[in-house]
C-alpha cells in the first residue's frame, strides 16, 4: 500500500487513451520516449499493436484514495512471442510438447523495442519502492485472472529487475553493444582512442561511403516531411521482408510519430545524386540516442555502419549525449566502439515443473552470458594505454 499504508486499486485498460497523457506521462518520466504516452498511442492508433495482431494491451494502472494515478505499467496479453527480443520460443516449445498450453501469455514491454527503460512507472510524488511492489501484485493477480501460465518483463530497468527477483519471479540476463560518449569533441577524438588497425578501417569505410557519392544528413523536428516517411517506410519494408517476411509496424505508424513526437525523432538520411536511397531511425532520450530501424532502396558498401553507427555517434557528440544504443545483437558493433552492456527481463511462471526447468536453463544461460560478456570486453577496440568510455 504506497504511501505510509494509503489504500490503492489496480485497474486494467485495453486502450492507451483509457489513461490521461498527462498521467502516464508524469508516472513515465521524460528520460525514455518509448513509454511515453505518444509512443505507445501511435503503436495503437496506427494498428501496429491490436488483439489481431496478437498484442492485446492490458495496461495496468495503480490509483490511489483520491482517484489520483500512482503508477502504471505497459501490458500486453500476447498469442505469441514475436517483437519481444528476449526469446522463450524454447520453453513455449517444450511446455506444449508436455501437453501444457504456453499461449496466451502476458508481457510488459514496449511492443517491437529492445530498449531498457522503466516497466513500473511511478508517479514523481509516489514511494517507487511501495509503488513498484504494487504494481508487480499486480501483475501477478492479472496472471491469475486471465488463468495464464507466465507474464514476463523485458529490458526493465535495473532496479526494476531486482525488486521482481526479490518478489520472486525468475531473473534473466542478456546483452546489447552500446557506445558510450565520455565527452567528446569531435568524432576524431573518439577514432583517437581507437588501436590504430580498427582507427584505420573505420576511416576506410567512412572514406568509400564517402566516395560512393553518398551524402547523409540527420533531420529532427519540423525537417521531417511526409515525403521522408513515404520513403523510410519503403526501407524499412524492405529489411523487414528481406529478414523476417512481416512488418510490425504500419506505414501510419511513421506518420503518427512524426506528428506527436517529431522533436524526439532523428532520422538519418543517406542520398545519392538526389535520391534518398537509405534511412535509419533513431529516437532521442535524455542521455541517450535509441536507435531502431534501418532500411536501403539500394547496395551501397559500408552505408549500413555510416547510417546506424557513425551518424547516430556524431550526433551523440553534438547533443552531449552520453549513450548510443544500437539495437540487439550484432558482435560487429563492437569493432566499432560498441561495448557489451547487460540487459534483463524477469519471468514469473505459474507451473511448478516449467519454472523449475526454466530456472535451471537461466542458470546456466547467465554464467555463459558474464562469461562471453567478459570474453568481448577483452576484444576491446580501445587502445590499452588509453582507456575507452
Amino acid at each position: 500500500m504506497p504511501d505510509g499504508g494509503e489504500q490503492v486499486i489496480i485497474r486494467v485498460v485495453d486502450d492507451i487513451h483509457a489513461v490521461p497523457a498527462s498521467a502516464w506521462d508524469a508516472c513515465a518520466g521524460p528520460d525514455n520516449p518509448f513509454v511515453s504516452h505518444a509512443f505507445l498511442s501511435a503503436l495503437e492508433d496506427s494498428g501496429s499493436v491490436s488483439a489481431e495482431r496478437g498484442w492485446l494491451p492490458q495496461h495496468l494502472v495503480l490509483e490511489g484514495e483520491d482517484g489520483q494515478i500512482r503508477g502504471c505499467a505497459p501490458l500486453y496479453l500476447k498469442g505469441h512471442s514475436y517483437g519481444e527480443y528476449v526469446f522463450d520460443w524454447g520453453w513455449a516449445d517444450a511446455y506444449e510438447r508436455a501437453g501444457g498450453r504456453y499461449y496466451p501469455k502476458l508481457q510488459a514491454a514496449i511492443p517491437f523495442t529492445p530498449v531498457t527503460g522503466p516497466r513500473l512507472l511511478v508517479a514523481p510524488d509516489a514511494d517507487p519502492p511501495a509503488v513498484r511492489a504494487a504494481l508487480i501484485r499486480g501483475l501477478e493477480s492479472v496472471t491469475d485472472r486471465h488463468g495464464v501460465v507466465t507474464a514476463h518483463v523485458t529490458f526493465p530497468t535495473e532496479a526494476e529487475w531486482h525488486a521482481l527477483g526479490q518478489a520472486g519471479w525468475l531473473q534473466r540476463t542478456g546483452q546489447q553493444y552500446h557506445w558510450q560518449n565520455p565527452g567528446y569533441g569531435s568524432f576524431a577524438d573518439f577514432l583517437a582512442a581507437l588501436n590504430a588497425r580498427k582507427r584505420k578501417a573505420i576511416k576506410k569505410e567512412r572514406r568509400q561511403v564517402a566516395e560512393a557519392g553518398v551524402q547523409l544528413r540527420v533531420l529532427t523536428g519540423g525537417a521531417l516531411e511526409p515525403h521522408h516517411w513515404d520513403l523510410f517506410y519503403r526501407f524499412y519494408r524492405n529489411t523487414t521482408d528481406r529478414k523476417w517476411g512481416a512488418a510490425y509496424l504500419t506505414r501510419r505508424f511513421f506518420t503518427l510519430l512524426g506528428g506527436r513526437m517529431a522533436e524526439r525523432v532523428a532520422l538519418v538520411v543517406a542520398e545519392a545524386d538526389g535520391r534518398m536511397v537509405a534511412g535509419a531511425l533513431n529516437l532521442i532520450g535524455k542521455d541517450t540516442l535509441y536507435g531502431r530501424n534501418w532500411g536501403c532502396a539500394e547496395h551501397f558498401k559500408f552505408l549500413h555502419f555510416e547510417a546506424c553507427y557513425y551518424q547516430a555517434m556524431e550526433f551523440a557528440i553534438a547533443r552531449g549525449l552520453r549513450t548510443v544504443e544500437a539495437g540487439a545483437q550484432g558482435e560487429h558493433k563492437l569493432q566499432r566502439g560498441y561495448l557489451p552492456t547487460p540487459t534483463f527481463s524477469a519471468h514469473l511462471i505459474r507451473d511448478p515443473a516449467l519454472k523449475r526447468a526454466v530456472a535451471d536453463f537461466l542458470s546456466r544461460e547467465a554464467a555463459y552470458v558474464a562469461f562471453e560478456m567478459e570474453a568481448l570486453s577483452e576484444a576491446s577496440p580501445f587502445r590499452r594505454t588509453q582507456p575507452g568510455p
